[in-house]
């Protein structure tokens, strides 16, 4: 049987913490998979801390954009240490919206590129959040020989989608493409063997889910709706979708 794996979650946010005898069940009988990603230190260490209790968990250790101004030494040392540990490097990236002048978005460079660096050095995959700067990142992107690369959440335009294809990269679709008419037009534009699923919980969706906090559990529903899109049986884009995903992480 083939295995389902949500490729970008938080599970080590402190709001699944009461759930996660439930969730790491949950995974199992259901046949889920997680890419863990990390914001920074502390949740860094808290999701090597899960991967330890559940092999299902695969972590992804790193610095989100919106964390730019912290301790990069040791998120970097953190990385190195359990480099044989850990899935890949995530969640990184570019974003404006946590920035108010230049300087601050340099820093976020500066910080990516060095997530970049250390991704290509120990060649693992990576998890990017690209919100209003794809066009910076696929300025950057090419400099690196990079394993894997998932641009997470795509909302990017059509040709920006046709950029990331020409490029290799991964884009991945959550709970919002079941019910948002453009994340559908996107997806079914989008190279059958570049397509991932994600549920980048404990986002909240305020349609179709109730505002319900994103779960895992999740995944059998964005891989339903995704197979309507895509005209194909559930089963089939299933075996697609863990094909990409172990190409994705390079096993």
């Amino acid at each position: 049987m083939n295995w389902l794996t949500d490729a970008h979650i938080h599970l080590s946010d402190g709001e699944f913490k009461p759930e996660m005898p439930f969730i790491l069940t949950a995974m199992n009988k259901m046949r889920i998979k997680a890419c863990c990603v990390s914001m920074d230190y502390s949740s860094s260490n808290a999701t090597l801390h899960l991967s330890k209790q559940c092999t299902l968990v695969l972590p992804f250790l790193g610095i989100h954009p919106e964390k730019a101004n912290d301790d990069l030494e040791s998120i970097v040392n953190l990385i190195m240490e359990n480099s044989n540990k850990i899935s890949g490097i995530g969640e990184i990236g570019l974003d404006k919206t946590y920035v108010s002048d230049e300087a601050g978005f340099n820093r976020q460079i500066s910080v990516f590129e060095q997530m970049l660096s250390l991704a290509e050095k120990l060649e693992k995959p990576i998890s990017v959040h690209s919100r209003r700067t794809l066009e910076e990142i696929f300025s950057i992107l090419p400099s690196y020989r990079l394993r894997g690369v998932l641009l997470h959440w795509f909302a990017g335009n059509k040709k920006q989608l046709q950029k990331a294809m020409d490029i290799g990269s991964y884009v991945s679709y959550g709970p919002a493409m079941v019910y948002s008419q453009d994340k559908q037009i996107l997806l079914s534009q989008t190279e059958s063997s570049k397509i991932l699923l994600e549920t980048d919980g404990p986002v909240k969706y305020s349609k179709c889910f109730g505002y319900k906090t994103a779960q895992i559990t999740f995944m059998p529903s964005v891989l339903f709706r995704a197979s309507e899109i895509l005209g194909k049986r559930y089963d089939e884009l299933l075996e697609i979708i863990e094909k990409n995903t172990n190409s994705y992480l390079g096993i």
